[in-house]
């Protein structure tokens, strides 16, 4: 990069010295001509040069930046030259920040880091550059239409580098022959191995739930569910599908030459000293298998219902709910929304020496000493059902069941409940009052369902603001009309997302549920036992005081801890 920061300070050292009509004359496109009818204008009115420049168009807002280098000796330069920036040097710094900032690393030596910036003034993106380099950064100004190119090319670059790479050995290289622990892979190891390896390492750091492998006409599209959000994270050529696929297959001791059939199983991995545990699902779709990775990390930690985003009457109620003898309490939800988190954070506050408790769950997710826990294996046809019908002999105090998903297991939970027992277990539904329909279309009566199911706990996950970056927001009676909100409460502030680099320039830091709890009460049985709507038994409950999924949701707006976005974005539930 020898001449990469060619400037246009000849001179410069005379620069503070000169008016800055006269830097701007010399160092933008403006003349003579139109300086002078500025000047006339500025002593009629006062106003400032450069705003009247700006007013009058006759240069741009970033000619002032470029006039300040030259007074204050900061180089400013007119080419970013690509090829000779290391696409290594972007490695930590993620591209939605790079635009956002105007900034980007071009040339990093042992003790210092150039930073091609588009405002030299922005000293919070600078120190964040320092504290991720840990080292001198030097800073070179350049205009945002040539820095956002740049940005765009060198980040182009860095993908195209790795997939060339991976594409280059794949055909003479290729080694499908058994699994390999992710910690024992090396640089040695096949680069479809290292590149999967790769893929889940990145994954299990940046706290993703799900990898998603998706073949299109002319390339594969690598995606993740971060919080709950799909991010793309890569492209590559479409011919280095198969080999991807293949390896994932035979880690999850899937059948290789099977292509057309969907295909499911499991990998077990370590890593870091943590046991992880990956569902693989293949289905065929039009230009080869799409291949969807759900990460689970088994660990001996369970988050406190309190932690989890729950308080008040739901809070007392679970407690309350959580110490009866016998009945059942279903947590409903979307898949990935911490249904088994709840279960979990129920059961580790009743776990009791003076307590018997066993679980059936397809995986093991969470390890409570003191607890026996049952994973499911299809393969043996030891399902839910089996299962449970097993631990009912074994006379535990309290029954765990992972997933109520068919008729049988249905039956065999309430049947557990009515002999004594209570029962956790989930369901998948929308909404809390929706969830006596499911059971009645699943097969069973009705009158079973008044006297054994005791409470239905709705819960949505929805992403919690990044506390260093959140910015109250005002909205106006039109936003309030819009959002079917007549005011805001006393002492409420509305904040909105930002972004910052302890949140990954997503403005969100974690997740929080938001819940409704409808109980089984003397006024809700009658309408379970005459088979009513959903949304006859969702108003007499909001009559008898439940707090619905939005209104949980708004409760979380007002007091600081997620956006109105959030809300809008997650919370989907007619008639609330």
């Amino acid at each position: 990069m020898s001449d990469q920061h060619d400037t246009e300070q000849s001179g410069s050292h005379n620069a503070p010295k000169l008016k800055i009509g006269q830097l701007l004359l010399k160092h933008t496109s403006l003349t003579e001509a139109q300086l002078s009818d500025a000047l006339e204008i500025q002593h009629a009115t006062g106003m400032l040069l450069g705003e009247i420049l700006l007013k009058k168009n006759y240069i741009q807002p970033h000619d002032i930046i470029k006039v300040m280098c030259h007074q204050i000796n900061i180089p400013y330069i007119n080419e970013i030259k690509i090829e000779e920036i290391e696409t290594g040097i972007i490695r930590d710094i993620p591209i939605t920040y790079a635009k956002l900032h105007g900034v980007l690393p071009i040339l990093e030596t042992d003790y210092s880091v150039t930073v091609a910036v588009t405002d030299p003034f922005k000293f919070d993106a600078i120190n964040d550059l320092q504290e991720i380099y840990q080292k001198d950064i030097k800073v070179v100004v350049s205009s945002p239409l040539r820095v956002e190119d740049a940005i765009n090319r060198v980040y182009e670059k860095a993908n195209r580098n790795l997939v060339d790479s991976i594409e280059d050995e794949f055909e003479e290289n290729l080694d499908l022959e058994g699994p390999i622990d992710i910690l024992d892979a090396d640089a040695d190891s096949a680069p479809v191995i290292r590149f999967v390896h790769s893929i889940i390492f990145r994954a299990v750091k940046e706290h993703a739930s799900d990898i998603h492998i998706e073949p299109y006409e002319r390339e594969t599209v690598y995606r993740f569910r971060i919080q709950g959000v799909m991010t793309e994270i890569l492209r590559q050529s479409l011919k280095t599908h198969q080999a991807v696929a293949s390896r994932i297959k035979v880690m999850a001791k899937m059948d290789i030459a099977e292509k057309r059939l969907p295909q499911d199983n499991k990998i077990k991995l370590k890593m870091a000293g943590k046991d992880i545990d990956i569902r693989v699902s293949t289905v065929p779709i039009q230009y080869g298998e799409r291949i969807v990775m759900r990460l689970l990390e088994k660990t001996n930690t369970v988050l406190r219902l309190e932690s989890l985003g729950f308080k008040g009457k739901v809070l007392k109620s679970l407690d309350e709910l959580s110490k009866r003898k016998h009945g059942v309490l279903y947590v409903t939800g979307p898949t990935g929304h911490g249904k088994t988190t709840t279960l979990f954070a129920i059961l580790d506050r009743i776990n009791d020496p003076k307590k018997m408790i066993i679980t059936v769950e397809d995986p093991v997710e969470y390890e409570l000493s003191g607890i026996s826990q049952i994973q499911v294996n299809p393969k043996i046809d030891l399902n839910f059902a089996i299962a449970l019908r097993a631990i009912l002999r074994q006379n535990p105090n309290v029954i765990m069941v992972g997933e109520t998903r068919d008729i049988e297991t249905a039956n065999m939970v309430i049947q557990a409940s009515l002999t004594g027992h209570f029962v956790l277990s989930t369901l998948h539904t929308n909404d809390a009052s929706s969830a006596p329909n499911r059971l009645i279309d699943m097969g069973v009566q009705p009158f079973l369902i008044t006297s054994s199911v005791v409470g239905v706990l709705a819960q949505r996950l929805i992403r919690t603001l990044c506390s260093e970056c959140k910015a109250p927001q005002q909205l106006t009676k039109h936003e309030l009309d819009h959002l079917g909100v007549d005011a805001l409460p006393a002492n409420a502030t509305v904040f909105k997302a930002v972004g910052c680099p302890k949140c990954g320039n997503t403005g969100y830091a974690g997740l929080t549920a938001v819940s409704e709890l409808l109980l089984m009460t003397d006024k809700i049985r009658p309408l379970v036992l005459e088979k009513a709507s959903a949304n006859a038994v969702k108003k007499a409950a909001i009559q008898e005081g439940m707090k619905t999924l939005r209104q949980d949701a708004w409760d979380k707006v007002f007091s600081g801890i997620t956006s109105i976005e959030q809300v809008v974005n997650a919370i989907n539930v007619e008639g609330d």
